[in-house]
């Protein structure tokens, strides 16, 4: 009975690696979509969010008629500052790389999950259009209260873990010093018996 099992299964893992070679193998573009944001602060109740979607075919046959759309921005709670949501291009070919950005400006103060962005393309062999989405973006705190950013904060990390090492090298540095250098008295003195 184990036997009949194993060998079943095992058929069915070489049935499972044909038809997954052949369709690997098969000439159609493989579209990937990265979509990232990123928050920036102008100034308080001013934040604007970068948003950039980078396309890549990793396919073995060229994309046509390729069409970036990202309509997870709604307009009551983002300005479009520069750029735009939506974007076209005639052709991406295999092993071939697209991007697009664009900002916005945020209106209104919480969190915010968007939804991955939405690339159609043209296969030349099918006569349907083909859709791709990109991998979605992290929740974004927009305009959340933020304590400032503390600007020496790695310095006072590194004076509290070494402050005591410092301190002693210090020491050490300015005694070997005072040893080593000439004083002035004895200077004046040698000068004076000439």
């Amino acid at each position: 009975m184990a036997n009949l099992i194993q060998a079943r299964l095992i058929h069915l893992l070489l049935a499972l690696l044909f038809v997954s070679s052949t369709i690997a193998s098969s000439d159609v573009p493989f579209i990937v979509a990265h979509k990232k944001a990123t928050l920036t602060r102008l100034k308080s109740g001013v934040e604007r969010v970068s948003v950039s979607i980078e396309i890549y075919n990793q396919g073995s046959s060229t994309a046509y008629d390729v069409t970036l759309n990202d309509a997870s921005w709604p307009g009551d709670v983002f300005d479009i500052v520069s750029g735009e949501t939506s974007k076209s291009w005639e052709r991406l070919d295999a092993g071939g790389h697209l991007s697009h950005s664009f900002e916005l400006e945020a209106k209104t103060k919480g969190m915010f999950h968007g939804s991955p962005a939405v690339i159609t393309f043209r296969v030349p062999t099918k006569s349907a259009l083909q859709e791709a989405l990109s991998t979605p973006i992290l929740p974004l705190d927009v305009l959340a209260d933020r304590p400032p950013e503390k600007k020496f904060e790695w310095f006072k990390r590194l004076l509290a873990k070494y402050g005591s090492l410092i301190s002693v090298v210090s020491f050490v540095v300015l005694f070997v010093y005072l040893v080593a250098s000439p004083s002035k008295s004895a200077a004046k003195g040698s000068k004076k018996k000439r």
